[in-house]
């Protein structure tokens, strides 16, 4: 298999150096920062992250204080013991994307994150402690205990709180194929997330880095070389 040495060097030659390399990778907080974050920024992220999958990103972003007063800030208890009639006016509030099967997916998490946070103290401590090591296992609790966090959405969401964690995008299957994994294309299987995350574990024995800078450092070794401008706009935007 290739060493992630190699795969490091290519992109460093692609981005214009070590250097130029290390500012293209976003900020990654500790367990301890993870927990200190409220669960209503859990909620929200969840709920940016599934009212952007399948629209347009930017008009979220435009929307967003429009959905955090709609929705209380997310204040977790608050929305818990909302009566359903209540969720169902959303579908008549401007200030929100009138899709039901989304809010009605923010109704879910919110008793999902409720009830996980009864379990261990608060949400944030249970996402927080989940080994990156599992991360596969972490995004097939939350796609099969939450509501529309299957696939990329779940990746996004956990970028977007600052989880340590990898992004299935298509220029890290192509680099992970290139290193001597068989996935397919569009890995979703069992078998091929289980490489997936193996290929991720033995980079991160090889380096140290955090998951997510092996992400964007395979990422920027293969496939279109994106402007460094565009990508800095791109941290400082999403971060």
């Amino acid at each position: 298999m290739k060493k992630f040495s190699d795969i490091k060097a290519m992109a460093e030659q692609r981005k214009g150096g070590k250097k130029t390399l290390k500012q293209l990778l976003p900020a990654v907080l500790s367990t301890n920062e993870l927990i200190k974050i409220g669960d209503d920024r859990y909620l929200a992220m969840m709920c940016k992250a599934i009212n952007q999958a399948g629209f347009n990103w930017t008009i979220i972003e435009h929307k967003w204080p429009q959905f955090e007063e709609a929705f209380f800030q997310f204040d977790v208890d608050r929305l818990a013991f909302m009566p359903l009639e209540h969720w169902e006016a959303y579908t008549k509030d401007t200030r929100v994307v009138r899709n039901w099967i989304k809010i009605k997916a923010v109704m879910h998490n919110t008793q999902m994150i409720q009830q996980l946070a009864n379990e261990h103290g608060s949400f944030a401590k249970f996402i927080a402690n989940w080994p990156v090591s599992d991360q596969i296992g972490l995004m097939a609790y939350l796609k099969q205990n939450g509501s529309r966090l299957g696939g990329k959405t779940c990746q996004w969401f956990l970028r977007y709180i600052g989880k340590d964690c990898f992004a299935i995008t298509n220029d890290v299957v192509l680099a992970i194929q290139n290193a001597g994994y068989d996935i397919r294309d569009n890995p979703t299987s069992k078998r091929d997330m289980i490489k997936v995350q193996e290929a991720f574990n033995t980079w991160h024995d090889e380096c140290g880095l955090p998951y997510t800078h092996i992400s964007k450092i395979v990422s920027y070794s293969v496939g279109r070389n994106y402007d460094n401008e565009k990508i800095l706009n791109n941290i400082e935007k999403f971060s």
